[in-house]
C-alpha cells in the first residue's frame, strides 16, 4: 500500500504531535516519516492502520468530513503513546487538510467558504480560479474616481493584538524555514510553520495561514523530489509567506494583507450580464469545476463558478453543469453564449455572483463579441491595456482581448502578431504567444492551439489573461472569428462567434480553405525565424538575481553564505550595474553579506543566531526583483 490512503490531517494536530516529541526522538523523525511510506492499510470501518514492526500499530480514524482533525483521531499502541515517534512520523507522512476542509475559525468566517485560500503556485501548471491564490482573480469594474465632494476613503483598521502575536510567530517560522532551507527544512521545521499557521488562522489571517500551508507542501514535494515541485514556485511561496507576515507584524492592515477565509457578499441589486466564455478550473488539492466570465451593462466584470473537490473528471463534467443561481434554467455552457437578468444579486469584492435566498435570475439573449459591452474588451491596442492590467502587484490581471495572425507553433505555444483596426499588423508589433490557460493533456487547450498553429496568417481574435511572469504572454481562453476578414475562424452560428478552448474542439471545418489574403504589403508575420523576437526578460542579468534567491531556497542561508566568499559574489555587482540594474545588485550583494555574518564570541559560540535580518535581505532582493520583471513584462507588450 502507500500513503495515497492516508486521511488529511488537520496542521495543529500534526504540529501538536511533533511539539510532544522529546529532542532525541525529533532528530529521527524524518528518518521514520520515509520508512512508513508503503505502509498503510485501510480498514473496513473506514480507519488507516500503519505497521511500525511487530509492537506498534498507528490507527487514524478521520471524523465525518473525512479529516484528522482531533488528537484522539490518531492513537498507537506503543507505550510511549501518544507522545511516541510512531504517531509523529504518521500524522507527518499524511497530506495537510486544506482550511476550507476544516471547520470556520476566527473572525474571518463570513458567508460563503472561499477555497481561494488553499491553491498551488503559478509554476505548478495548474490554473486555478477559486481554489489557489495564484488563481486568476475576476474582477469588477474600476469604480469612478472620487469627486473634491466624496469623503476620503477609510483607511484599513490596524490589526489587533492577536493578530500581530500570529503574525509575530508566522514570521519568525518563516525566517528560520527560510535560512533552513530544502536541505535542512525537515518535519520539525515543517512543524512550526504549521503550528503558526494555525495560531494564523484562529487571529483572522487566512492569507498569511494559505502562505504558510503552501510553503510546508512545497518543502515537502522538494523533500521528496516531486516532479510537479518546481523551486521557482517554492521560493514564490517563501515571497508571498514572508511580505504577508512581516508586514503584518509591523502594524500594516487591510482586507488585502488578513485575507478572507470566507467570501463576502453585498447586495448588488439588479443586474444585467452576458457570458464572454468558460474557464475549466483544475487544482493540485483535488478541486475541479469551472468558472464562467461575465460582462455587465456597464463593461463591470463578473463570474459564475462551480468548483467542488473532484479533480479531472469534475472540471471536464462542471462545463455543461447546471448553473446554480436563482433558478436559472441554464448550464455553464448556455450561460458563456447566453446572459442572465438577475433581481437582489449579491456579489463579492471580486465580482463573484452568489447564490443566495433572495436571487432571482431569468435567461437573456446573448452577445456576440462584437457587440457592446464586450465589444469594449478588444476597443484598446494590448501593449496600452496590459500596462493598465499589470500596474497592482498585489493583484491578478483581469481578462484582454486582441485581434491576431497566426506566425506559427514554439512548442505548446502559439506565436501571433496583433492586428491594427485595418486588419494589418500593427506596426513594430511584437510576437506575442498564447500559452495553453490549462495544459493538462485531458483538456483540450492544447490541441486547439496545435490545430491554429498549423495556419499561418490567419486572422483569430483572443480572449485571455496576460501572463505576469513571462514575456509577451497571454494565457488563452477563447478564440473568434475577427470581424470583416475573409482568413478566420468559421464556426458553428450556435456558438455565437466563440470557442472556448477548455471545452470545445476545433475541427478542420472550422478553419477557412486557401492560401491567406493579407492586405497589401502585410507580409510581417510571416516574415523571419519563428521566436526570433528578443525577450528582454530573459536576456536581462536579472536572472542571476532570481538564482542566487532559488539557492538560498534550496540550500539555505549557508548556500547563500557561499557566495559572498569571493571577491566578486556569483559576478553579481558588474552585469547587473552594467544593464542599469544597480538597486538590484545592491540588494543582492547584501543578501550574500549577511548570510555570511554569522558573529561569534571568543569561545566560538554564536551571539546573533536569529534568522531575522537575512529574512529581511532575502524578502527585499525579492521583492524589488518582482517588481522589475514586472517591469520587463509589461514592457514586452510594446
Amino acid at each position: 500500500m502507500s500513503t495515497d490512503l492516508l486521511p488529511p490531517v488537520a496542521p495543529e494536530v500534526l504540529a501538536e504531535a511533533v511539539e510532544n516529541l522529546t529532542a532525541r526522538l525529533r532528530k529521527k523523525l524524518d528518518a521514520a516519516i520515509e520508512a512508513c511510506a508503503s505502509e498503510a492499510v485501510a480498514g473496513p470501518d473506514g480507519s488507516v492502520s500503519v505497521l511500525f514492526g511487530e509492537d506498534a500499530v498507528v490507527t487514524l480514524r478521520p471524523g465525518s468530513s473525512g479529516v484528522v482533525t482531533a488528537a484522539d483521531e490518531a492513537v498507537c499502541g506503543c507505550l510511549l503513546a501518544p507522545r511516541c515517534l510512531h504517531r509523529a512520523a504518521v500524522l507527518g507522512a499524511a497530506p495537510l487538510a486544506d482550511p476550507e476542509q476544516l471547520a470556520p475559525a476566527g473572525p474571518a468566517a463570513d458567508a460563503e467558504p472561499d477555497p481561494a485560500q488553499a491553491g498551488t503556485p503559478p509554476e505548478s501548471g495548474v490554473v486555478v480560479v477559486g481554489a489557489g491564490p495564484q488563481a486568476p482573480a475576476v474582477h469588477g469594474a474600476t469604480t469612478p474616481g472620487a469627486s473634491a465632494g466624496d469623503p476620503p476613503p477609510t483607511a484599513p483598521e490596524p490589526p489587533t493584538a492577536a493578530q500581530l502575536r500570529a503574525s509575530a510567530a508566522l514570521w519568525e517560522a518563516a525566517a528560520a524555514a527560510l535560512a533552513a532551507g530544502v536541505a535542512a527544512g525537515g518535519a520539525v521545521v515543517q512543524a512550526e510553520l504549521l503550528r503558526a499557521a494555525h495560531s494564523a488562522r484562529l487571529a483572522g489571517l487566512p492569507r498569511g495561514e494559505a502562505a504558510a500551508l503552501r510553503v510546508v507542501r512545497g518543502l515537502r514535494a522538494a523533500r521528496e523530489r516531486s516532479a510537479a515541485q518546481r523551486l521557482g514556485a517554492l521560493t514564490e511561496a517563501f515571497r508571498e509567506l514572508l511580505h504577508v507576515a512581516g508586514l503584518t507584524a509591523s502594524g500594516a492592515g487591510g482586507p488585502a494583507l488578513t485575507g478572507t477565509g470566507r467570501r463576502a457578499y453585498e447586495a448588488g441589486g439588479s443586474l444585467r450580464v452576458h457570458g464572454l466564455c468558460r474557464e475549466p478550473v483544475l487544482s493540485a488539492t483535488g478541486y475541479g469545476g469551472v468558472v464562467t466570465h461575465l460582462v455587465g451593462a456597464d463593461g463591470s466584470r463578473y463570474s459564475v463558478s462551480d468548483v467542488r473537490p473532484g479533480g479531472l473528471a469534475r472540471a471536464r463534467g462542471a462545463g455543461s453543469a447546471s448553473v446554480a443561481l436563482g433558478g436559472a434554467v441554464l448550464d455553464h455552457a448556455g450561460l458563456a453564449r447566453g446572459g442572465l437578468r438577475v433581481v437582489g444579486a449579491t456579489v463579492s469584492a471580486d465580482g463573484r455572483l452568489g447564490a443566495g435566498r433572495g436571487v432571482k435570475a431569468t435567461p437573456l439573449r446573448g452577445i456576440a463579441w462584437t457587440d457592446e459591452p464586450a465589444a469594449a474588451l478588444f476597443a484598446r491596442p494590448a501593449a496600452e491595456a496590459v500596462a493598465g492590467l499589470l500596474a497592482d502587484p498585489e493583484g491578478e490581471p483581469e481578462l484582454l482581448g486582441c485581434d491576431v495572425r497566426v506566425v506559427g507553433g514554439a512548442g505548446e505555444h502559439l506565436l501571433v502578431r496583433e492586428l491594427s483596426s485595418d486588419g494589418s499588423v500593427r506596426a513594430d508589433a511584437p510576437v506575442l504567444r498564447l500559452r495553453p490557460a490549462h495544459p493538462h493533456p485531458e483538456l483540450p487547450h492544447t490541441a486547439n492551439l496545435r490545430r491554429l498553429a498549423g495556419c499561418p496568417g490567419l486572422a483569430i481574435r483572443v480572449l485571455g489573461r496576460p501572463d505576469p511572469d513571462r514575456a509577451a504572454t497571454l494565457g488563452a481562453l477563447a478564440v473568434g472569428p475577427v470581424p470583416g476578414a475573409r482568413y478566420t475562424l468559421r464556426l458553428p452560428e450556435e456558438w455565437l462567434g466563440r470557442a472556448d478552448l477548455g471545452y470545445d474542439r476545433l475541427q478542420g471545418s472550422h478553419l477557412p480553405d486557401g492560401a491567406p489574403e493579407l492586405p497589401e504589403g502585410d507580409g510581417g508575420p510571416l516574415a523571419g525565424p519563428i521566436g526570433g523576437e528578443a525577450d528582454p526578460l530573459a536576456e536581462s542579468p536579472l536572472w542571476r538575481v532570481r538564482r542566487l534567491l532559488e539557492t538560498g531556497v534550496a540550500g539555505g542561508r549557508r548556500a547563500v553564505a557561499e557566495a559572498a566568499r569571493g571577491p566578486e559574489p556569483l559576478g553579481l555587482r558588474g552585469p547587473l550595474r552594467r544593464s542599469g540594474f544597480g538597486a538590484a545588485a545592491d540588494l543582492a550583494t547584501a543578501l550574500a553579506v549577511e548570510a555570511d555574518r554569522r558573529p561569534r564570541d571568543a569561545f566560538g559560540r554564536l551571539t546573533d543566531a536569529s534568522a531575522d535580518r537575512y529574512a529581511w535581505a532575502w524578502l527585499a532582493s525579492a521583492t524589488h526583483l518582482g517588481a522589475a520583471e514586472r517591469s520587463l513584462v509589461a514592457a514586452s507588450w510594446s
